[in-house]
């Protein structure tokens, strides 16, 4: 049988594109396997904000899970002989604080050399002993002991001494100022010692000595003594920075607004959570559209878990409900503030609010009930990390069937071209067959006819 290099070439007929209409067909049976991976991969990705949404509104219910976010407060700072930072938790009053010596850091320079890129006379040893009982030395080689090569060499043994040059602009300007790194008595420099050749090259400047010393202070009548001009804990909770000395008042008031700010960033964070699932679920019947989640049971069972929490409260407290501080869950599953309630809540029993949401003597709080629920959907293993993992095996196993079912396509399209190329070439010789007998039967009947 003669070989056909074209479909349709020896049959004159449109095989080539009869064979791609087939083709076409039969990969309309990819078509539903790839709508339903896209479906999965669609929800994914609504899991996916779900999550997110999910997890804001833990972090906003984490906050509230803090004694210390229900004992903010706010901060008068009058005088300028320090500034203040207050965190949550440090208590209200009134502070006088005398500042009465300020910290420094002990220094000292060495005589003048001529040029500080010079070789100095030789090698030696820098010791240096510390306030705190620690030492350490630096070893200079003869090639390296320009005043350069020294302060380098200190500086790069990091053991809380500094070294710099200085000019003092007379006719051997340049000195090595070697000063510690902390101010205070404990990491001042007790004793420098030079050795060997070093020891006649450089010699220290009694004159120019600076001594350390550390804060002094008063609070409320209480002496304190503080190695820095940063003070902690003077005042629970608050670090005092001092710039001169002098006298400033400190007044510390209950920061009510932001403590009302946390609670209505958590009212706000589950009602855009609420909006988010309602925008997954909800049914447009003008468009005749549903949302990704509409009636999926995991979505479902998370509102139920949620709503659960906030409207079951706490069984002990002088608030057991979020709606005994003005705080009320709405028909449509939001939670909405009373501005006036609320105040008055935080007014007159920031405590309780406290102990509502973060709990009391080893109770859970709110808070806290928030947080284990949201862990069942969020952590590892959660309801949304299993409902995810379920989707992706689906869209791998739909992955495999589209594999086959391409392959089964690709084989039938295969048999298909053989067969029409088997086809092609019978009805070639057939057409050829024809034309040869036309061709005789013309030429008998020519004979015939002479």
């Amino acid at each position: 049988m003669a070989s056909i290099s074209a479909l349709g070439v020896g049959s004159g007929m449109d095989l080539s594109g009869l064979l791609d209409q087939l083709a076409a067909a039969e990969k309309q049976k990819l078509t539903p396997i790839a709508q339903q991976q896209q479906s999965y991969q669609t929800k994914i990705s609504a899991f996916g904000k779900l999550e997110s949404a999910l997890a804001k509104f833990r972090e906003a219910a984490q906050d509230l899970d803090d004694p210390k976010q229900f004992q903010a407060v706010k901060k008068t700072l009058t005088g300028e002989s320090l500034t203040a930072t207050t965190a949550n938790g440090a208590p209200t009053g009134t502070y006088s604080i005398e500042v009465t010596q300020t910290a420094r850091a002990y220094s000292i320079a060495t005589s003048g050399v001529a040029d500080k890129d010079e070789t100095l006379l030789g090698a030696g040893t820098l010791t240096f002993d510390m306030g705190d009982g620690e030492s350490f030395s630096v070893n200079i080689k003869k090639d390296d002991s320009s005043l350069e090569d020294i302060r380098d060499a200190i500086n790069e043994a990091n053991g809380g001494v500094r070294a710099s040059i200085i000019s003092d602009g007379s006719d051997q300007p340049y000195r090595l100022v070697l000063s510690s790194e902390d101010s205070g008595t404990e990491g001042a420099v007790s004793e420098i010692t030079f050795s060997g050749d070093l020891g006649g090259a450089l010699a220290l400047d009694q004159d120019t000595e600076v001594s350390a010393r550390n804060a002094l202070l008063d609070v409320n009548g209480i002496k304190v003594e503080s190695q820095s001009n940063h003070v902690e804990e003077a005042i629970q909770d608050v670090t005092l920075n001092i710039t001169e000395l002098g006298t400033s008042t400190l007044e510390l008031t209950r920061d009510d607004s932001a403590i009302k700010k946390a609670v209505g960033a958590f009212v706000d964070a589950y009602n855009d959570l609420k909006e988010n699932m309602g925008s997954l679920s909800k049914y447009d019947a003008e468009s005749q559209t549903a949302g990704v989640l509409l009636g999926n049971s995991t979505l479902r069972g998370i509102e139920s878990q949620l709503r659960g929490v906030l409207s079951g409260g706490l069984e002990q407290g002088d608030f057991r409900l979020l709606s005994d501080m003005g705080i009320t869950l709405q028909r449509d599953g939001t939670l909405e503030i009373d501005d006036d309630d609320l105040d008055d809540a935080i007014a007159e029993n920031a405590a309780g609010m406290s102990a509502f949401f973060a709990g009391v003597g080893g109770n859970d709080g709110l808070a806290a009930k928030l947080d284990d629920t949201l862990g069942g959907m969020l952590d590892d293993g959660g309801s949304l990390d299993n409902v995810t993992d379920g989707l992706n095996a689906s869209i791998d196993s739909l992955q495999d069937t589209y594999d086959r079912t391409n392959e089964r396509i690709s084989a039938t399209i295969e048999r298909y071209r053989t067969q029409f190329s088997q086809l092609d070439s019978l009805v070639s010789q057939m057409n050829s067959t024809s034309s040869y007998l036309t061709q005789q039967f013309d030429a008998l009947s020519a004979i015939t006819k002479s």
